[in-house]
């Protein structure tokens, strides 16, 4: 049984959660309380010496970061979610790397500031965010994916924090074609939704 650490408000423990859904995988998810710093235990240290969610365990194999669980999951269990041919698994990549700069440290931080009282710079993050989306709008402009012209972890791992934009008072407003993405994700069949999503 594949176990999933997490938290129920945490954007990258979503991510790792979608995919196991939309890959109608069974797991067992364990919560995991960061304000009482059960990620910090000597146990959770074990699995994952960063102390970060989500991490997952399937069988032998423990796995931490959630961009790291997308590849796993897609490799192990849904090859079509991560192309293996070079040109659209390095447009994956383009997006991940999307996913885990602009993404993160513009619109979940803007969100971690104002959810969470963190100690960022709103207005920069928010910037940074904004230009995040600037570049998912061009793309999906012309394209209904953003890589290899179906869903892929691509999309799961910059979805989540675009979706949760407004808690950073990051409007979608002026972005209609990621609007619309954000749509096409919530219609796949498996979509489970996330608290703000």
């Amino acid at each position: 049984m594949i176990r999933l650490y997490g938290m129920a408000l945490s954007g990258n423990a979503y991510k790792a959660r979608l995919l196991l859904e939309l890959l109608g995988l069974e797991y067992e998810e364990i919560p995991v309380n960061l304000r009482n710093g059960e990620n910090r235990t000597e146990s959770f240290l074990a699995l994952n010496p960063r102390g970060q969610i989500p991490t997952l365990i399937d069988g032998e194999v423990t796995v931490w970061d959630s961009q790291a669980i997308l590849v796993y999951l897609a490799r192990r269990y849904g090859e079509a979610w991560l192309p293996t041919d070079p040109g659209p698994m390095a447009e994956v990549m383009q997006w991940l790397a999307v996913a885990e700069n602009e993404l993160l440290f513009g619109l979940a931080h803007a969100r971690a500031v104002l959810s969470f009282g963190r100690d960022y710079n709103l207005t920069y993050c928010q910037a940074y965010g904004r230009a995040g989306l600037k570049v998912l709008e061009q793309r999906l402009a012309g394209h209904e994916w953003l890589a290899a012209g179906r869903p892929t972890i691509a999309d799961i791992a910059c979805m989540p924090y675009v979706a949760l934009s407004h808690q950073g008072e990051v409007p979608l407003d002026e972005f209609p074609s990621v609007r619309a993405w954000i749509d096409r994700i919530r219609a796949l069949p498996g979509f489970i939704p996330m608290a703000g999503i």
